[in-house]
């Protein structure tokens, strides 16, 4: 059994559905103002600028800026695409804050609380603590911390995101389980001492894009994740919860 006190989480597509919540929130206000929209393809276009506006900042080109205001931007960048651009800018905060009110996959919830049972259980996301905090009030997400983008003043994979919020737990890395449905994530965490876990979110980008867990099985060799797990409730049951 893996040595570990803490388990950290990625949030946008590990634990929410970021692709049918903002889709969701998008169609209420296309609806209001009887504008057409693909409302999936929007939530991609969206989700689209968000390494590259956060690159930006990995990059040292910009200051540590959070992610509402980053989202606030890469909608104005997109809005024209979508006829999104002639609606009022308490409208367009309200759909920046979408971000806030996104829902937990259907084992989320319960799993959570399994996992917290025996483990510190903590985010490590980019997103801002204000976001996060709604949104966990928002989809009943029990965490005992918030930790991330805002917290440690650095986005992932950046080495410091992930250090800073094992220290801020007064734990060594590798105490730290790093649970993600990303590969990106999990080998940045990896590099940094952290135990990573995989998470099976098949339905992030849609069903168009589903995979299937063996596919991830047949790899795990080569990506050497400590567990692979089929959701939370998985995850729960494989570390004793």
């Amino acid at each position: 059994m893996l040595k570990i006190k803490a388990l950290l989480f990625d949030v946008f597509g590990t634990v929410v559905d970021w692709r049918t919540g903002i889709a969701n929130e998008v169609k209420l206000i296309a609806n209001k103002y009887d504008i057409k929209i693909n409302a999936y393809e929007f939530a991609d276009s969206w989700r689209a600028e968000y390494q590259p506006a956060m690159e930006e900042i990995r990059k040292g080109k910009r200051k540590f800026t959070i992610l509402d205001i980053l989202h606030k931007e890469n909608l104005m960048k997109i809005a024209p695409k979508f006829n999104l651009n002639s609606l009022a800018d308490e409208e367009l905060n309200f759909l920046v804050t979408a971000w806030h009110r996104l829902p937990g996959w259907p084992d989320t919830t319960k799993g959570l609380n399994k996992l917290k049972k025996n483990f510190i259980i903590a985010t490590q996301s980019n997103g801002n603590i204000a976001l996060l905090v709604n949104m966990a009030k928002f989809s009943n997400l029990n965490w005992d911390v918030i930790l991330g983008g805002e917290v440690v003043g650095h986005y992932k994979p950046e080495p410091e995101a992930y250090l800073k919020s094992c220290k801020a737990l007064n734990l060594d890395p590798s105490e730290c389980l790093m649970v993600a449905a990303h590969d990106d994530d999990l080998k940045a965490a990896s590099l940094q001492g952290m135990k990573t876990a995989y998470v099976h979110r098949p339905f992030e980008y849609g069903k168009d894009k589903l995979f299937d867990l063996a596919e991830v099985n047949d790899y795990k060799g080569d990506r050497k994740w400590d567990i692979v797990s089929k959701d939370f409730n998985h995850l729960a049951s494989l570390l004793g919860c």
